[in-house]
């Protein structure tokens, strides 16, 4: 194995590990937005996670993770935003790594 392939293993094995990350955070912070949900607005302790932010959340590589929860314990799913928006990062995520191969083996 030479130093370029140990190099790129030590990547993607950082890669894997930040996406694996990011998707538990984006798990977390969709299960907690949802709980949030259920605090009546007029309460003291009435506060929300920002869409902006878990829009981010998404875009940083935590698109497959909140989309699944939200699919799953049904939060966001009327609005377009997230059930139009996060698949559209997936799709640009896939292609970036498609990209990012392409340019690897040429």
């Amino acid at each position: 194995m030479s130093q370029t392939d140990t190099f790129l293993a030590v990547c993607l094995g950082i890669l894997l590990i930040y996406l694996i990350v990011i998707n538990a955070f984006a798990v977390y912070q969709t299960k907690r937005d949802k709980k949030l949900s259920n605090i009546p607005k007029d309460s003291a302790k009435y506060w929300r996670i920002p869409e902006g932010q878990l829009m981010l959340i998404a875009a940083l590589g935590g698109s497959v993770g909140m989309y699944l929860t939200m699919k799953q314990i049904r939060h966001k799913t009327q609005h377009p935003k997230f059930m139009v928006g996060i698949p559209v990062i997936m799709l640009l995520q896939a292609a970036l790594a498609a990209f990012m191969l392409w340019l690897r083996f040429c």
